[in-house]
C-alpha cells in the first residue's frame, strides 16, 4: 500500500518537472533531490534486500548519472534533465530503466521535431532548446503505469 503512495507521489514529481521544464527550461535541483530521497522510502516499502538490491539500485542510478553527465558534458543534455535520470533510476529495476530510456530517446525525438519545426515556422535563427524533461516525465509515467496497465491486457 505505501509503495503504491510513494509511486503516485512520483508520478505528480515527474508531472511537476514537465512542467517546470517547459515553462521555463529547468528542472529544480530540490525537485530532483526529493525524488532521489524519496526512492529509499519506495525500497522499504516494497521490500528490497541492503543487499545486493539497494546496491544494485544505487549502482544503475550512478551508471546512469555518468553516461548522462557525459552528454551533458558534450553540450547535448541539461544538467536537471541529468539530474531527473539519475534519481529516476533510483526507482527503476533494470529492464525498467532500459524501457525508460528508450520511451524518453523516442519522445525526445518527437518533441525536438516539433519544437523544431515550430522554430522554423517562425523564422527563429536561434537554436530552440528543448525541454527534454517532458519526455523523460512521460516515459517514466509510462513505465511506472505500465505495471497497472497491463493487468488488463
Amino acid at each position: 500500500m505505501a509503495g503504491h503512495a510513494l509511486l503516485a507521489i512520483l508520478a505528480l514529481l515527474l508531472l511537476v518537472a514537465a512542467g517546470t521544464d517547459l515553462r521555463s527550461r529547468t528542472i529544480a535541483n530540490g525537485l530532483n533531490l526529493l525524488i532521489a530521497l524519496l526512492a529509499p522510502a519506495y525500497w522499504w516499502a516494497t521490500g528490497l534486500s541492503f543487499w545486493p538490491d539497494m546496491a544494485l539500485q544505487l549502482a544503475l542510478a550512478a551508471c546512469v548519472f555518468g553516461l548522462f553527465a557525459f552528454m551533458f558534458a558534450m553540450g547535448w543534455m541539461g544538467g536537471g534533465d541529468v539530474k531527473l535520470l539519475a534519481a529516476l533510476a533510483l526507482w527503476l529495476p533494470l529492464y525498467s530503466v532500459v524501457k525508460l530510456l528508450i520511451g524518453m530517446s523516442l519522445l525526445g525525438g518527437l518533441l525536438t521535431l516539433g519544437f523544431v519545426a515550430v522554430h522554423r515556422l517562425r523564422k527563429l535563427k536561434t537554436m530552440p532548446e528543448i525541454p527534454y524533461g517532458v519526455a523523460i516525465a512521460c516515459a517514466g509515467l509510462w513505465v511506472i503505469g505500465e505495471r497497472y496497465l497491463n493487468q488488463f491486457a
